[in-house]
Formats: C-alpha cells, sequence, structure tokens
C-alpha cells in the first residue's frame, strides 16, 4: 500500500498540489488531469525522486517499487537483457555475487555459508527463471530473441523505450509506476501491455493520455485539479460519467438552495417589521445563514474545438497506387503495394512498420519519390499533410499569427486568428513565436493549418504525440465529423476504431493487407493469425 498524507508540493509561489490525502491499494490507478496539472510530478513524488514540501508518503514495509525510467540512454553501455533484469536490482546483486564465489580459487567454508544463503534467497526470488521471464516480457514487447544480447546504444529510440518498460515489469513489483508507458509503442505492443496489466495482481498507478488504455486496464481513476486528487472507482469512461453527473447534481442542488434562499428572503423582508411576525422572520434568518451553496469550480481543463471542413466535395476518383516499391538503407519497406481509394474511404494504416508507413505517406505528398511503381491523385483532390517529423516546420522566426497566415488564402487578421482560437491559442498567445513552442503547441499550429487548408483529403502520421487527452479527445471528435477521406497512422486505439472504415498493415517485408473493416473487427479477426503465416512463407520465397 503507499499512502499519501498531507503532502503540499509549491514551486515558488504556486501550490501544485496542496494537502492531498490518499491511498493506493491493489488495482490499477490512472492518473489524469490537464498539461501542467502535476501527473507526471505526482509519480516522481511517490516514487521518492522528488521532495515535498510538506506532508509524507509510506510504503507498507518490504514492498518493492518499480518505475518506468524517461532515460533512453543510462544503460547505452549494458546488454539489453541484463538491462531488463537489472529492474530487479536485488536479484542481480545475488547473481552477480553468487558468481564472484564460485569463480574465487580459495573457496573456503565461510564462502560455503554465504553462498548458501544466497542461493536460498535466489530461489525465493525465482532467480532460476529470471532470464525466461526477461526473454518473454522483450518478445511480447516485440523485442527478437536475436537482439537480446546486443548493447542498448545499438537498439532505436522506439526499441529502447520498450526495454526500459520491459525493465520495470520484471520481477512482479508490488507498486509499478508508469509514466506514459504507450509512448512510442505500436499498437500489438500497447496490446500486450493490457493484457499484462489486466493480470497484474499488484498496485499499478499509471499516467496515460491514452483513453482506451485508460479503460482497458485501469481499476480506479486519480483525477488531479485544482492542486487536489479525487479517487473515482471505475476505469475513464466511468470516471467521466461520474463526475459529469457530480457536477450535474451540484448545480441541481444549488438550485433548489437558491430558490429556497429568495423564499426566505421575501418572508423576511415583508415580516421582519411585523410585530406578530418578528419572531418567524427572526427564526428564518437563521435558517438562511446555515443554506451554503456548493462551490462548483469549472474544470482546469481545456478542450480545442477541431473542425475540418473540405472546401470541395470529393470526387468519385481519389487516389490508385500501382506497384510502389521502396527499399531505405538496403531493406525493403515497400513491396508492390496497388489499391485504390473511393470517396468515402478514411483508411488507418496500422502495424508496427512505423518507417514503412511514414516512407508512404512521404511519397504520396510527393516529399519522396517510389524505387518502383506509381500513384495518381483525383483531379478533384485537395490534400493536407500531418507530418510525423514537423522540426523544419517552425524553424523560423515568425510569429504563431504569422506562421499561420502564410498558409491561408484570406490573409484578414481576425479570420486567421479565429483559427488560433479554436487551437487555445487566444488574443496574445498569437504573438508567441514558433521557434520556441512547446511540441503540443507545434502540434495544434498543424491542426489550425489543416483546418484553414479546406483540403478534402487528409493525411495523419501519428498526430497523437505530445499531445493531452483533451487534444486527443476533440482531434478524435475532428476526425469522426470530417465528410471526406482520410489516410492516418496511430498509436491510440480508440482513433482507429472510432474513425476507420479500412485497415491496411504493412507487414514487416513491405507486403499489404487491405480490408474493408473496423480495426477491433481486424483484430478479431482471423486474418490476424494468417498474416504472420504469410510473411512467413514470403519469407521463405513460397507462393
Amino acid at each position: 500500500m503507499i499512502s499519501v498524507n498531507d503532502v503540499t508540493l509549491r514551486l515558488g509561489k504556486k501550490a501544485l498540489f496542496e494537502d492531498v490525502n490518499i491511498k493506493f491499494t491493489d488495482g490499477c490507478y490512472g492518473v489524469i488531469g490537464a498539461n501542467g496539472a502535476g501527473k507526471s510530478t505526482f509519480l516522481r513524488i511517490l516514487s521518492g525522486d522528488l521532495e515535498t514540501t510538506s506532508g509524507s508518503v509510506t510504503i507498507t514495509p518490504g514492498e518493492r517499487m518499480s518505475v518506468l525510467e524517461q532515460d533512453h540512454f543510462k544503460y547505452d553501455d549494458q546488454e539489453v537483457l541484463e538491462t531488463v533484469i537489472q529492474g530487479n536490482m536485488r536479484l542481480f546483486e545475488i547473481s552477480k555475487e553468487k558468481d564472484a564465489l564460485y569463480a574465487k580459487p580459495d573457496f573456503s567454508d565461510e564462502d560455503g555459508i554465504r553462498a548458501s544463503e544466497l542461493e536460498t534467497e535466489f530461489a525465493e526470488m525465482n532467480g532460476w527463471e529470471a532470464e525466461s521471464d526477461a526473454e518473454a516480457l522483450l518478445n511480447g514487447l516485440g523485442i527478437p530473441t536475436e537482439e537480446h544480447h546486443v548493447l542498448m546504444k545499438d537498439l532505436t529510440g522506439n526499441q529502447k523505450v520498450k526495454v526500459l518498460l520491459a525493465r520495470a515489469l520484471f520481477g512482479n513489483p508490488d507498486i509499478l509506476l508508469l509514466d506514459e508507458p504507450t509512448n512510442h509503442l505500436d499498437l500489438d505492443a500497447i496490446g500486450w501491455l493490457e493484457e499484462f496489466l489486466i493480470n497484474f495482481d499488484n498496485i499499478v498507478i499509471v499516467v496515460s493520455h491514452d483513453r482506451y488504455f485508460l479503460n482497458k486496464v485501469c481499476t480506479n481513476i486519480a483525477d488531479i485539479d485544482y492542486g487536489k486528487i479525487q479517487l473515482y472507482a471505475g476505469n475513464y469512461d466511468f470516471w467521466y460519467e461520474s463526475s459529469q453527473l457530480m457536477v450535474r447534481q451540484m448545480k441541481e442542488a444549488n438550485k433548489k438552495k437558491e430558490e429556497k434562499i429568495k423564499e426566505l428572503q421575501e418572508f423576511i423582508r415583508r415580516f421582519s417589521a411585523n410585530a406578530s411576525k418578528s419572531r418567524q422572520a427572526t427564526s428564518r434568518k437563521r435558517a438562511l445563514e446555515k443554506i451554503q451553496l456548493e462551490d462548483i469550480r469549472p474544470s482546469s481543463r481545456k478542450y480545442p474545438y477541431i473542425d475540418f471542413r473540405p472546401d470541395r466535395e470529393i470526387g468519385n476518383e481519389v487516389l490508385e497506387v500501382h506497384n510502389i516499391s521502396k527499399t531505405v538503407d538496403g531493406v525493403k519497406v515497400l513491396d508492390d503495394l496497388s489499391f485504390t481509394l473511393g470517396r468515402g474511404d478514411k483508411v488507418a494504416f496500422v502495424g508496427g512498420n512505423e518507417l514503412a508507413k511514414t516512407m508512404f505517406f512521404r511519397i504520396l505528398m510527393g516529399e519522396e519519390e517510389p524505387d518502383e511503381g506509381s500513384f495518381k491523385w483525383g483531379v478533384t483532390t485537395s490534400r493536407a499533410y500531418f507530418p510525423k517529423d514537423y522540426t523544419q516546420e517552425f524553424d523560423s522566426d515568425l510569429t504563431i499569427a504569422q506562421w499561420l497566415t502564410q498558409y491561408s488564402e484570406n490573409k484578414d487578421q481576425t479570420y486567421v486568428r479565429g483559427f488560433l482560437g479554436r487551437m487555445l491559442f487566444a488574443g496574445e498567445d498569437g504573438d508567441k513565436y514558433v521557434r520556441v513552442l512547446s511540441g503540443g503547441e507545434k502540434v495544434r499550429c498543424l491542426f489550425s493549418r489543416m483546418m484553414i487548408s479546406g483540403a478534402n483529403v487528409l493525411i495523419f502520421d501519428e498526430p497523437t504525440n505530445h499531445l493531452d487527452m483533451e487534444s486527443i479527445t476533440a482531434l478524435n471528435n475532428g476526425m469522426i465529423r470530417y465528410p471526406s477521406v482520410e489516410l492516418f497512422s496511430s498509436r491510440d486505439h480508440q482513433i482507429v476504431q472510432t474513425t476507420a472504415n479500412r485497415i491496411m498493415e504493412i507487414l514487416p517485408n513491405g507486403r499489404l493487407i487491405d480490408k474493408i473493416t473496423t480495426y477491433d473487427e481486424y483484430l478479431a479477426s482471423d486474418e490476424m493469425a494468417r498474416k504472420r503465416t504469410v510473411y512467413t512463407s514470403l519469407e521463405h520465397g513460397e507462393d
């Protein structure tokens, strides 16, 4: 159990948390709140990495806490498998001490006694299964066996994230703290993690912007707002309904109280000077003083309004792709892709082959050339693109308003700033320089550009990176409402499920699976099992 007792944290004059009292027992707790509410900071307080201004955090004696680390370069000189096993540092230390004892040329009786003690503790910690358990975690997250003994520095950034996650999960910790564990994971790896946490018996406290993930794994929600933390039983959707219901009930109660106040005030006004009614008027004054309205504070959450509207209705001929292939650094990432898009298609590109998806989008936007094959956009189409890497987009000394104006046919500042206002850049915010914007602010600028374009084809390459839950929800709603063609890749299960009516998966060998279906139906279909058989046979040169 973790007990948070009267915790206050002040950053300068601002109180990020104030007099927080909360207990975490077995179950999975999703920590939610607006950007800047202190979600990650709260996890650092729980882990002991950050001292509080006042109050304390206590953990049941003897319980082991494991934390998902954020430094992706910390273990670059270590082997992958060793990095995972070090997630249970005591087990790792026992193993090393045992090996050192047995390697001694002058092994003494005293060494034998110590070795026996270590062997007992090692067995109690399931040490003999440590390597196989670590390998199972790595394989489940998509790190193949042949990479378990390479150095961490030889892995890609996304692979390092998976190894650090496996490290945190290793050894059945009593308390598990996870800050954005689904970041940089493909949908397959997220699905594996969901099943792992569903079957995990101890305490999990997780910060995530992935609503589907929170709904799948959480038994409780810890909502941070205005420096307080309120616990709700249930998953994210249950929290949302409960919190909205609570506000409605408070408003209804206040309405009844206000009616009673008016009634009492009217009686007092009419009869306070009447000698025969003075006693009743005095009694009603006392009753009036006891009535207190509930203090209903609006949530600190702010939702942008994302509304993509095509200026022109799209025709029947949208896109034809013929036998496109592309090799990058000697690896064929796209192999003979062919398909035709219709005017009602909303296509989700899924699977772990992220480079293939990004390369394909760049080809469609004319930023890369295919090695083979061709494509043709319909004459009625106009396109807006959200790139995965948008660093160069903001390498500029322009303000936000100036930056967006250059992409607008209508240069009127009231018109342009209207789009910025929808993205929460109100008033003077539009005068901020784009070069200094945060990741989330840059993403909202790109959405403004897509909205102002009036395009009838939208292409998104992982648009939810750096977004808070409110912006992800707004994006999801905007994508659902959009009446024209969309092509997108996203790690957000809910966006894929609620937006796409067609699923395309680019396999590791560059081949394409194309199905007209929802994402959940695709996952439940035989195709998921069959695709691996197809991939294996293709690798061996079979037809």
